[in-house]
């Protein structure tokens, strides 16, 4: 046993110096995780997948060093990313050594940092007793540094330029690092966004890592009082770690060598939020005599689903590699399961959960579904909510709960109903149209003093000009438009209508040009709710819909099947996962491919890889032969991710019904289809074929207004043909476009 030298430690420290409360028991733990626990000196990377108990290692090691005597408590610092986990950790440690888990430096990056500049603010410039300053007044003062430079800055958005110079602070960029020929209007504006936080005695988030660099790397002097300070650093998740933070931990680790970072190359997701994989991939030529104890025993999973999910990652070059194993007993096999469209592997997936409750015994708790794109969660909440199932969207809000859904069925209202006051003030000024809050207030008055509604209070206004000539021009055009939108839903199919609405009143374009991270998931949220739209026979059908929704679907309490994206599961197990939508183009994601290539989907099979391993004895893969997007129906490519899954370990399931093949080995889903390929759109809308381009007989045979039958669907009546695709108008009130394979004359 190593003893403890109170002269190494400054005075300081002492205090912090308490009887350790006994021995960590290591007959609990596996061999590598002892070994882990027990290699205090030198660098050290524990290399842990999934499932294999890195949080137990963590907080382990760091009971094991104060319980030797290695150090005290406040020479260990410990890193990770989120609060929450931070706090799990200390609860463990305390659970372990007591009071002494008070005196640790254990936090999240950015809450060690803010407590190192608490002590040193003021050398850089700044006041000790500085404010962090939050996300809106960030940008509204890059706003004001835009407009006293005569920028545009509906040209150039402030909260463009904001993500901008956060990147840049991610990659320890500061203003004279960046390159003025390429980034010379952007750059300007960060030297002076800098120089006005410094004269604030403000920092943003951002700042708090950056600025600990600066600290660091222009004083030596209280970088060797850290190093002094900080006999062991642990860091978690160190495969998420961004430049800065990995320039921050390597500063600190170039004195005792004593750093142990905990993660997972094969969980590495958060590249578009700035996450350096590489960070983790030289780990052992960053830190000389470095070693790597791999933890490979899995504890959550069953050997079919950590067998599938190893075969899907093995696909990978860019890793260090491992072999995980699991001693838990054999389960089921992972289910693979193809359907028809998205309605039914929302309905399929429906009855399985209520059939693991029934069967298998699980509450709803312990079920989840993870979806690549948030807007794949509409199909599901709607069958949930027809089908009284409890459900939680995790890490988002509720499909008609989200801003730009709001916004949009504000538009409706605001169009289908002119009374309405309470959609038309929601976005009159949405996009921006120099609206202001008086000029709403004196449009909202007028209206009360002749009790009238507000947009017939603006007519009124606009006849007796009351408004000045820059407002006069932009409320001519709102009601002009407002009138042209009301007039072509008995011209049009609502859905077309409502493309219309959110695209000449520039709504959507506002989302298309904002490079926010969030900005895409909510243009593809608004084109989900166009899909959602056409599934109802008109707009007041549709408009009842989401009043009721909103009225009566109070989010309930207790057991819930949980929803959410694959990102947001990252860190949480069930014991029943299904995964759904596992087709080209949906996942991997065709943007990820788009934008990074090989580096691009080698990210989107981690994806895939976290999102399988969440679960611990079930596991459900789904993907669909075409889905209704945008007025479009796409026919789908299964997900090249399933020709990864090992045979031996699936079990294939076609719920698609006779006519798409009677077996799985003849069904076209089941197909050995090429990476290469991709959705293939349909050259039709909801409204069906345009009857210019319509044919009289389909390939099969098939006549214009002919009646035919369909498994599923039951008799229809062919209204418009193109090639191989039917436009049916069947007689239970529903109209599909299905493929003239999977019909049968009457």
């Amino acid at each position: 046993m190593a003893f403890l030298n109170m002269y190494s430690i400054p005075p300081e420290h002492w205090h912090s110096a308490q009887e350790p409360s006994g021995l960590i028991d290591l007959d609990a733990l596996n061999p590598a995780q002892q070994e882990a626990v027990t290699a205090t000196e030198g660098p050290l990377l524990v290399l842990a997948g999934a499932g294999t108990g890195k949080t137990r290692v963590l907080t382990a090691r760091i009971a094991y060093i104060l319980q030797q005597n290695l150090a005290f408590p406040n020479q260990i610092l410990s890193v990770t990313f989120t609060n929450k986990a931070a706090r799990e950790m200390r609860l463990r440690i305390e659970s372990m050594v007591g009071d002494q888990a008070s005196s640790l430096w254990l936090g999240t990056f950015h809450s060690i940092c803010l407590k190192i500049l608490r002590r040193h603010a003021d050398i850089l410039g700044y006041p000790k007793d500085f404010t962090i300053l939050d996300s809106d007044d960030q940008i509204r003062l890059i706003k004001q540094i835009m407009q006293e430079k005569g920028l545009d800055i509906k040209q150039t958005p402030p909260k463009l330029v904001a993500d901008i110079i956060s990147r840049w602070k991610d990659k320890a960029l500061t203003p004279d690092k960046i390159d003025t020929r390429q980034d010379q209007q952007f750059s300007a504006i960060y030297v002076t966004y800098q120089q006005r936080l410094k004269q604030l005695g403000v920092m943003d988030f951002g700042d708090l890592i950056l600025l600990c660099i600066t600290l660091f790397s222009k004083h030596p002097d209280i970088l060797a009082e850290y190093h002094r300070r900080f006999k062991y650093m642990l860091v978690d998740e160190y495969q998420d770690t961004n430049i800065a933070q990995y320039l921050w931990l390597r500063l600190l680790a170039t004195h005792s060598h004593n750093i142990c970072c905990v993660g997972d190359d094969d969980q590495s997701i958060y590249g578009w939020r700035g996450a350096e994989i590489g960070n983790i991939l030289k780990f052992e030529h960053d830190f000389e005599g470095a070693r790597i104890i791999r933890l490979e025993e899995n504890y959550r999973s069953t050997p079919d689903i950590l067998s599938a999910a190893s075969s899907v990652i093995a696909n990978n070059e860019g890793r260090l590699g491992k072999t995980l194993y699991s001693n838990i007993p054999a389960g089921e096999k992972v289910k693979l399961v193809s359907l028809w469209d998205d309605k039914a592997e929302a309905r399929y997936i429906a009855d399985e959960i209520e059939s693991l409750q029934q069967i298998k015994q699980l509450s709803l708790e312990e079920i989840a579904i993870l979806v690549r794109a948030g807007y794949q969660t509409r199909a599901f909440e709607e069958c949930f909510i027809n089908r009284g199932i409890p459900y939680r969207i995790i890490g988002g809000l509720r499909f008609y709960e989200r801003m730009e859904i709001r916004d949009a069925i504000a538009y409706i209202r605001a169009t289908w109903q002119e009374s309405n006051d309470l959609a038309l003030e929601r976005i009159i000024n949405l996009p921006k149209r120099g609206i202001g809050g008086k000029t709403i207030e004196s449009i909202r008055n007028y209206a009360r003093n002749n009790s009238i509604s507000m947009m017939s209070a603006i007519k009124k206004m606009l006849e007796e000009k009351s408004f000045k000539p820059s407002l006069d021009k932009v409320f001519n055009t709102m009601v002009e438009n407002f009138s042209h939108w009301k007039k072509l839903f008995d011209e049009q199919n609502h859905d077309q209508v409502v493309d219309t609405i959110l695209t000449q009143s520039g709504y959507i374009d506002m989302w298309k040009a904002d490079k926010s991270p969030e900005a895409q998931g909510r243009v593809e949220n608004l084109k989900e709710l166009i899909t959602a739209l056409g599934e109802f026979e008109n707009i007041e059908q549709f408009l009842e819909h989401v009043s009721l929704i909103s009225d009566g679907d109070e989010t309930p309490n207790g057991d819930m099947v949980s929803v959410m994206t694959m990102h947001a599961a990252k860190g949480l197990e069930f014991e029943a996962v299904f995964l759904g939508g596992w087709e080209e183009g949906l996942f991997p994601s065709q943007r990820s491919l788009d934008e990074s290539g090989t580096k691009g989907l080698e990210e989107e099979r981690r994806l895939a890889y976290v999102a399988m391993t969440r679960a611990k004895k079930y596991l459900t893969i789904c993907f669909v032969a075409s889905r209704y997007s945008f007025g479009q129906t796409l026919s789908c490519i299964p997900s090249r991710f399933i020709d990864e899954l090992p045979e031996k370990h699936i079990q294939r399931h076609n719920n698609q019904g006779p006519g798409y093949g009677q077996t799985p080995q003849k069904s076209l889903i089941f197909s050995q289809n090429k990476p290469a390929a991709r959705h293939r759109k349909g050259s039709f809308s909801k409204g069906g074929f345009a009857e210019d381009g319509a044919t009289k007989q389909s390939a099969a045979g098939f006549r214009l207004h002919q009646r035919i039958f369909h498994q599923k669907f039951g008799y229809g009546k062919i209204i418009s043909i193109n090639g191989k695709q039917l436009h049916i108008a069947f007689e239970k009130g529903s109209t599909r476009t299905l493929m003239d394979d999977y019909v049968e004359n009457t």
